[in-house]
């Protein structure tokens, strides 16, 4: 009997949490974004999508999509979701750092402060956003990022997916844009240097690094082009130093925020250097970023450049990541690329060929939407995310349950 048991335990323990078979029938599904299937049925199995089709197999789940239209679920590039609950009080702010005891916090993890029961994942959640690439900011280089999903789980998709790094007035203590450069090439050469004489410096017989040892560590994987290096910089002049960088040292980067990007497109597109652009973000907030402009994010595309838009940290925003994709459409950026950079060139990105598309033997982060996903007034109906259906409650729907019935 105690054997019976224990098989039995095995087995429940074995089998997955997705198990269920889920069909969404009938719908307008877009399996890339320039890819558009009428009238539609997509089997999810075992966390999958299973097939695409018009029969729903006999004992799913069934999701009448008649009318509705259904994409992947939306990836946010760049965020301190999970990471920030109250900007001002400390207890509540794992994600953004200073200056003033060091620059290079290299060595954070953000896998160690994300936070799956933030009150701004579920939010995130129901604006139809499944993961997000989550890191922290502040100094001159951050720490790792992690891709998370927003599941409430707190395994990884990827960890680390990148490494946070900023140029501009931001990075370092001087506030210098060319004294940041200088630390920054510095860092990286520094090291390199470690990684060819870890040795020496455990032997203390090696001149002075940049950084201490655990920052220099998780950095190599940067050098050594396994991570990428995600560098939040908005003038021309440091994207184009930037750029030199990436050459020289021959790493990945990529550009987060990138305002006057569109003056360095073609550069950016010979250079594989894909950018992060928040479309809303049109105005100049500095002397840094004065020649924003609305149709940033459709420049760079037609130029080439592999462009993911992105709320660029807020974790409350999250939410609105369709919309602002909207507003790069309105402002000349094609329908398709624009919900690509919300779905399909993230997971490029990073490196996850099987997420943000829905086709077979794709992961099964799936939204329904009541139509077009880039209009405001359109609902976010069903979230999928690895092939269960989830809770679309947040605190505001509970605030707003509670509150409906005033006595």
């Amino acid at each position: 009997m105690m054997a019976l048991r224990t098989l039995l335990a095995i087995a429940l323990l074995a089998t997955p949490l997705h198990a269920e078979t889920i069909a969404i029938t009938n719908a307008t599904v877009y399996a890339r974004p320039d890819k558009k299937l009428e009238k539609t049925t997509v089997v999810i199995r075992d966390g999958k999508i299973a097939e695409l089709g018009t029969a729903a197999p006999a004992g799913a789940k069934i999701i009448d999509g008649t009318g509705k239209v259904v994409t992947a679920g939306l990836i946010e590039s760049s965020t301190m979701l999970g990471l920030i609950t109250i900007d001002l009080e400390p207890a509540g702010n794992d994600g953004r750092f200073g200056t003033e005891h060091s620059e290079v916090h290299a060595a954070f993890r953000t896998i160690d402060a994300y936070n799956p029961r933030s009150v701004a994942v579920p939010i995130a959640r129901a604006g139809g956003v499944t993961s997000a690439i989550t890191g922290p900011v502040g100094g001159l280089v951050a720490g790792q990022a992690a891709w998370v999903s927003l599941d409430g789980n707190t395994e990884p998709i990827r960890f680390p997916a990148a490494m946070h790094a900023a140029l501009g007035s931001d990075a370092v203590a001087l506030q210098s844009r060319g004294y940041a450069l200088e630390r920054l090439r510095e860092l990286l050469d520094d090291a390199d240097s470690y990684r060819k004489n870890r040795n020496a410096f455990e032997r203390n017989q090696s001149r002075k690094l940049a950084a201490g040892r655990l920052d220099l560590e998780a950095l190599i994987p940067v050098l050594e082009g396994r991570v990428i290096l995600v560098v939040r910089a908005d003038s021309v002049v440091d994207i184009r130093a930037l750029l030199g960088v990436a050459a020289t040292r021959k790493i990945k980067i990529a550009i987060a925020g990138g305002t006057e990007a569109w003056r360095a497109a073609k550069e950016l597109a010979a250079a594989n250097v894909p950018v992060f652009v928040d479309p809303t973000q049109n105005l100049p907030g500095n002397l840094a970023s004065l020649d924003a402009r609305d149709d940033n994010a459709a420049l760079l595309a037609a130029a080439g450049v592999q462009v993911a838009i992105s709320t660029l940290g807020d974790p409350s925003a999250v939410r609105t990541l369709r919309h602002i994709a909207g507003t790069a459409v309105a402002n000349g950026m094609a329908w398709d690329r624009a919900l690509a950079a919300i779905t399909s060139v993230p997971a490029q990105i990073f490196g996850a060929r099987d997420r943000g598309i829905v086709e077979r033997g794709a992961i099964a982060d799936v939204v329904v939407w009541s139509g077009d996903p880039l209009e405001t007034t359109t609902r976010v109906e069903t979230v999928i995310i690895g092939g269960a259906v989830q809770s679309l409650e947040t605190h505001q729907t509970r605030l707003r349950d509670r509150y409906r019935k005033v006595p």
